[in-house]
């Protein structure tokens, strides 16, 4: 939908039914997004489902496999940042203080004590599809460092931008309740709302952003894959690091460049990675600028101050998720927050990266990404630097979750 253009906002407005108007933005835009507060990664437009989107069951503790083997307490700290953002917020704090107020009690070195604590206060409870299926998809994700300068120089020629000042957010919600949490992303062109520009348009200049550079990276490939992660580091001149997180998106939705090689023959299912999509990159520089255009989202960045010493989040020391929370190092993972609600103790089966070695943690929902749809569905936060990206890049595997719920509570649908 990269030609097409909003109809005049007066005929938006015209629309008599909220499905009308939901159904007229979507054919204009094709841009209605399910966006959690920033700091989020990229979201993209969901399928809604007419009915259930997900079947949960309780089950006893003894039939988690690997729950009785897994070094609880390693997830802690992710757990008591989840509390705080939990206990908060109004619409939370009702469901979680019960099972957050006694955590302070519990010695984090003691992993019988934190076993304890979850199975006390928690119930499991399987993570199903509609049709009764207990295994998805379980990819990775990782925090990048780059190389970059703040101004521009002949080694770094590549912006990150900050969030455009005409970058217009629609909340749908506060014309039809209907449409709660639904957003599409606009500009202004004379008296018309128009679909915010392209990557492909954005990249040849035509947002005008000069002004909002955050930084300039070396390659055009990083920088993509640092739109995917959301977020990452920059070493600038002199040694220092800043960190850049999610601001913002243009609206569209996002294509896999990934997806595109295997569509063309470039690659196949079973190789398609970070790793070979780099390496494809090398053999085809010529190509590069083209298959990135293939992409119509663009992310925009935001300069994330480092967390005050001595704080859990300075323990953590990881980017901040959906939750407005740091991430743990293979302690979180992003969700669909339309059926696992963020902040939640998940217990996630998988196996290792391009293995069949289980790997069998208690992890925190703090996150969400454009492609991490559907009820069994996770994107695993492997850490930062190179070799959490090895891992990341190449993890695809099968899993199955387990949703921790307050007990004598039922998780919501």
């Amino acid at each position: 939908m990269n030609a097409s253009r909003f109809p005049s906002v007066r005929w938006i407005l015209a629309a008599r039914s909220p499905a009308a108007f939901a159904g007229a933005l979507l054919v204009a835009a094709g841009c209605a997004t399910v966006t959690p507060p920033p700091p989020a990664r990229p979201p993209s437009p969901p399928e809604v489902p007419a009915g259930p989107a997900v079947r949960f069951s309780a089950e006893a503790w003894s039939a988690i496999p690997g729950w009785s083997d897994d070094r609880v307490e390693e997830a802690w700290p992710a757990w008591l940042v989840s509390c705080r953002a939990l206990v908060a917020r109004e619409s939370t704090r009702d469901a979680w203080q019960a099972p957050c107020g006694p955590a302070a009690a519990v010695d984090p070195r003691d992993r019988g004590a934190v076993r304890r604590y979850f199975e006390t206060h928690f119930t499991p409870w399987s993570v199903a599809f509609p049709d009764g299926r207990t295994t998805g998809l379980v990819t990775g994700y990782y925090e990048p460092l780059l190389r970059g300068s703040r101004t521009r120089t002949p080694a770094f020629t590549v912006p990150l931008y900050a969030q455009p000042d005409d970058l217009l957010t629609v909340e749908l919600a506060s014309l039809h309740p209907e449409l709660k949490d639904r957003r599409v992303r606009a500009r202004v062109e004379g008296r018309r709302v128009v679909p915010y520009w392209t990557r492909a348009e954005i990249e040849r200049g035509a947002a005008r952003l000069e002004d909002k550079v955050l930084v300039y990276v070396a390659d055009p490939l990083d920088a993509a894959f640092l739109q995917i992660q959301g977020s990452g580091r920059v070493e600038l001149p002199g040694g220092s690091v800043m960190r850049v997180g999610y601001a913002d998106q243009n609206g569209h939705p996002f294509r896999s460049i990934g997806r595109v090689l295997i569509e063309r023959g470039e690659l196949t299912r079973d190789t398609a990675s970070m790793q070979s999509i780099k390496a494809w990159a090398r053999r085809n520089p010529d190509k590069l600028e083209a298959l990135l255009d293939e992409n119509p989202s663009y992310v925009f960045f935001r300069d994330v101050p480092p967390p005050a010493p001595g704080t859990i989040d300075a323990t953590i020391d990881g980017p901040y998720g959906s939750l407005g929370v740091p991430l743990l190092a293979e302690r979180a993972i992003a969700v669909d927050a339309r059926v696992i609600p963020l902040g939640a103790p998940v217990f996630l089966a998988t196996t290792w990266p391009l293995s069949d070695t289980k790997l069998e943690r208690l992890t925190m929902a703090q996150d969400t990404g454009g492609a991490i749809r559907g009820a069994v569905r996770a994107d695993y936060f492997w850490g930062f630097g190179d070799e959490a990206g090895r891992e990341a890049g190449r993890m695809r595997q099968d899993g199955s979750m387990w949703l921790l719920w307050p007990r004598g509570r039922t998780p919501p649908r």
